[in-house]
């Protein structure tokens, strides 16, 4: 019913008219086939055309889209009693028996009252108001006497596309069409749009560099002069140049996600040559650690995850291969275009290269089940639309999801694109491809893991195995003290499958069978596949399956299932079919009205994904370069060009620089989609170079509190893995080894041993890696599971793997002070630093220094010295008086559960294999009373501002 139906006691009579104007702005299409001859009065014929032409134009679309859904679209559902689709229902008016309209008198109509929100306001939500020019388009209709001719076929919208009469007065309509492959409605295929709200679908423009010259009359960077140019309307310059300790702690943590290492620091700061910050950038540019960092930010994107999440969350054993590749590929300098192309359509790209083939599990990123308890069309029909909305939003930035039960409500994406882009992908099936492992992956770890891998499988299949056998002879003596030969001969009653075991060990064996396979997929781990797909028809997929090996060439030949668009998004609804294709509205891709190879999509099952991935990848697509610089942009600034990564749009934020923007994405084009170069060339500029303060604050803080225009470079707290990875370096424990399957970092033990349920029974407990240095990789080749997440990481906005992050969230909250000071890694990182104090340095003073240049990359001020020196004494003469408890690790976990079909609690000891040859960290009862004071120092020092943030 709709918030405007008439309800069932009336209001005071009073309150009629308001009711009425209530129901009269709500959202519709339609269209009118009804002619009404309007009075002429005093008015001219030439002022009656021009009104019947802003009728036509602008009066009858702005009510179709806000009235006649409630008020004429359907003859049985007429609210209030007030029907709109006609000139003289307006005039005849509602249950109010009032007219809505005067003719001649603007200010005697209610309709033109309420829309100005003069005593009503009409519509009600203040974004939902009518613009200025609209409501100036109404009046000046009613005041014209208004008219309501009858609109014809050939005036309708749909037929102006090769009507050039119609096309003609296009310039006096509100907004501007764009071409599309076809709404639901014809209202909404035709509507209009503003201007400024189409740039993500319009060509990229070649803006030529502003001519802006520095203080000293000299060319400025591109970037800049760009930038100079908005600071120079608000009259404010850009801050000084940040000092060099600044500049190289920032440049290093944004281009490999760690500190910069104190030699270098100071090695930069005494370099004065011509190119020294070239230099640095190169440098930084081709380390191997440049493709951590920027895998880091890609893998938020696409939701990279060791799991499969929902409650099937078993392991993927492979999916570490797609994270590994992605490393390497920012790694060679993969040109963008082509690393698009490898995830979309490896496979169908060539099939014999690893690479490509490993590319594809971009594809299976996403959560995913289906179980036998599944239904398969829903499941099939889930990943569709979680490939479309992820490949919209990862290369196009455009939340195609909002168009799967409706046109797009605000941004020119028909329902018809939506299920075009779904058919694209309705050949992918889910396959464990056989991909050889290569020289240069890291497959070091199998020799030590594989060993406890298999020792667990069996441990579990012979418990399992032990029960079948009981169950086995005790079904035989009971069978013969019945005297009967077979189960199917007792009574119903007695043909249960867990004959003769006692109610804790049905319990045990559904946890054991489950455990079973856990580390069946676990020792797939060991094996050369790869998580991928292929094109064909569906091959029945089930994740319970722990391998799913490619069929054989008759089984993968076929068509593939036909899409159709389903009405409302239901699969009980289907609507027409919708072939492959991409989405209409980018400038050139309407293939409907202009096919060209590029934009056209073969309807075979086999390429249809390697056209789209190329219709993505090109330089003629107004998204994707756009998207790609602005995700760059935003990983050094903090925030976009546009602000919104995600989505370009609408509802998204507006460029605030769009001239650099298209700048940006022509150049980034032009030097094959190099991302090292366009990630140097952003870091070159003086803008990236700026100091945090500028010396018109005040100012800024009321034209530019946001800092969009880059008058000063704005601090960023480090990520959660930078911050982890940061205080590792510090210590001197970090890993810097690259790749393999993920390793386990000791966490908060009580979240480590929660229960974490898989298909209704209980997983392995989480037992972190048993060597140091495997627990001290770099937090990006850290085990990601979808239902168990590190705290320390997750309080310092770790985002989850279910859907895309576009930027991370950099909240400030109390649980982050317990995290980094009372957090067990913290403390053990102190005591490791310490230690290593220690062996860099004779005396105190020494290594206080030494601590501030490691963990600020600066020496200490004499003030901060004596401060330190005083606090490591009084410390150590505590530390003298109270000795540290040791607190032992565990090795067992008590577990308690509910069995399912009964209801009752039932108890079991879970034994921590792992623990029993654990190597733990640096403990504080294992060192003296001098190194436990040192480390309080070095805690102080790695839970302060200036060690947290990046400047």
């Amino acid at each position: 019913m709709s918030q405007y139906a008439r309800p069932q006691t009336m209001p005071p009579l009073h309150w009629r008219p308001v009711l009425i104007l209530l129901s009269m702005l709500c959202v519709l299409p339609a269209f009118i086939n009804a002619e009404e001859a309007a009075p002429q009065g005093k008015a001219t014929q030439a002022s009656n055309r021009e009104a019947r032409r802003l009728f036509t134009s602008s009066v009858l679309p702005l009510l179709k889209r806000k009235c006649f859904v409630c008020h004429g679209d359907d003859p049985k559902e007429i609210q209030g009693e007030f029907n709109m689709h006609s000139r003289a229902g307006l005039l005849q008016g509602g249950e109010s028996e009032e007219p809505a309209l005067v003719p001649g008198s603007p200010d005697e109509s209610p309709l033109y009252l309420a829309v100005k929100w003069d005593g009503l306001e009409m519509p009600p939500k203040e974004n939902d108001r009518l613009t200025a020019e609209q409501i100036e388009n109404i009046r000046r209709w009613i005041a014209a006497g208004a008219p309501w001719p009858k609109v014809t076929a050939s005036q309708t919208p749909a037929s102006k596309e090769n009507d050039a009469s119609a096309n003609a007065s296009d310039a006096n309509q509100e907004g501007a069409r764009i071409a599309t492959s076809g709404g639901i409605s014809s209202d909404w295929t035709n509507r209009r749009y503003k201007t400024g709200d189409l740039w993500p679908y319009q060509p990229v423009q070649r803006y030529a560099v502003p001519k802006v010259k520095s203080a000293a009359g000299e060319s400025l960077h591109p970037i800049d002069a760009f930038l100079r140019r908005k600071l120079e309307e608000i009259g404010v310059a850009p801050a000084a140049e940040a000092d060099r300790r600044t500049l190289i702690r920032r440049v290093t943590f944004d281009l490999t996600g760690l500190p910069p290492a104190p030699e270098d620091v100071e090695r930069f700061v005494k370099d004065k040559s011509p190119g020294a910050y070239e230099r640095v950038v190169d440098r930084l540019l081709a380390g191997n650690t440049y493709g951590d960092q920027m895998a880091r930010h890609w893998l938020d994107v696409v939701r990279y995850a060791d799991t499969s999440g929902f409650s099937n969350d078993y392991e993927r054993p492979n999916a570490w291969r797609y994270r590994d590749y992605v490393v390497r590929s920012f790694n060679a300098d993969k040109p963008y275009d082509r690393f698009i192309v490898e995830q979309i359509a490896g496979d169908e790209l060539d099939e014999n290269d690893p690479e490509a083939l490993l590319a594809t599990g971009f594809l299976r990123m996403g959560p995913s089940e289906h179980t036998g308890m599944s239904v398969a069309a829903v499941t099939r029909q889930l990943f569709l639309d979680d490939v479309t909305h992820s490949v919209g939003v990862t290369f196009l930035a455009q939340g195609l999801r909002c168009a799967r039960c409706h046109d797009h409500k605000f941004d020119p994406i028909p329902t018809r694109d939506y299920y075009r882009i779904q058919s694209v992908f309705a050949p992918v099936q889910f396959v464990d491809r056989k991909v050889a492992y290569q020289s240069y992956e890291n497959t070091k770890s199998f020799a030590e893991q594989k060993p406890r891998t298999e020792r667990v499988l069996r441990e579990a299949k012979e418990f399992t195995d032990k029960l079948a056998k009981k169950k086995k002879q005790r079904l035989a003596a009971h069978l013969k003290e019945q005297g009967v030969a077979s189960i199917n001969d007792l009574p119903l009653e007695e043909r249960g499958g867990y004959l003769g075991l006692t109610e804790l060990e049905k319990s045990l064996n559904k946890i054991y069978r489950k455990r079973r396979d856990y580390f069946v997929r676990e020792m797939n781990r060991y094996e050369p596949l790869a998580l991928g797909v292929y094109s064909g028809p569906d091959n029945g997929y089930k994740s319970t399956t722990p391998v799913f090996f490619m069929p054989d060439a008759k089984k993968r030949n076929g068509a593939a299932t036909p899409v159709h668009i389903l009405n409302g998004g239901s699969l009980a609804a289907p609507g027409e079919e919708a072939p492959p294709g991409v989405l209409s509205a980018v400038a050139g891709s309407n293939s409907l009205l202009h096919p060209t190879a590029w934009n056209t999509i073969p309807a075979d099952t086999q390429g249809r994904r390697l056209a789209f991935a190329r219709w993505v990848a090109s330089p003629n697509n107004t998204l994707t370069a756009r998207v790609f610089v602005n995700r760059a942009w935003q990983m050094h600034f903090g925030q976009g060009i546009c602000n919104t990564p995600n989505s370009f749009g609408k509802m998204g934020g507006h460029p605030t620089h769009p001239e650099l923007l298209d700048w940006l994405a022509a150049w980034f084009v032009d030097h094959d989609w190099s991302v090292k170069k366009l990630h140097r060339l952003i870091v070159m500029s003086a803008a990236y170079r700026q100091s945090g303060t500028n010396p018109q604050a005040d100012k800024l803080a009321e034209v530019d509190p946001r800092n969009t225009l880059l008058a000063y470079y704005s601090p960023r707290r480090m990520t959660a893995e930078e911050l982890r990875d940061a205080m590792l370096a510090a210590s001197g424990e970090l890993n810097l080894e690259q790749g393999g399957p993920g390793v386990f970092p000791e966490i908060h033990w009580e979240v480590a041993l929660q229960p974490r349920h898989i298909m209704g029974s209980v997983a392995p407990a989480y037992q972190p890696s048993p060597r140091r240095e495997q627990r001290n990789r770099r937090t990006l080749y850290a085990f990601r599971y979808r239902t168990l997440s590190d705290p320390l990481l997750v309080v310092f906005n770790q985002p989850g793997s279910d859907i895309s992050c576009e930027r991370r969230d950099q909240t400030t909250v109390t649980p982050q002070v317990f995290a980094l000071f009372n957090s067990q890694f913290t403390q053990d990182r102190s005591i490791a630093m310490a230690a290593r104090l220690e062996d860099m340095a004779d005396s105190d003073a020494a290594r206080v220094e030494q601590a501030f240049r490691i963990v600020y990359g600066r020496a200490p001020t004499s003030g901060e010295s004596r401060q330190c020196l005083a606090h490591v004494a009084a410390m150590a003469e505590h530390h003298r008086r109270h000795k540290p408890q040791v607190v032992e690790l565990p090795v067992l976990v008590e577990r308690e559960m509910f069995e399912e079909l009964t209801g009752e609690s039932f108890k079991f000891t879970e034994e921590l294999d792992v623990m029993k040859h654990y190597q733990a960290d640096l403990k504080p009862w294992e060192v003296g009373p001098h190194t436990r004071a040192l480390a309080d120092l070095c805690l102080v020092l790695m839970n302060s501002n200036e060690f947290v943030y990046v400047r």
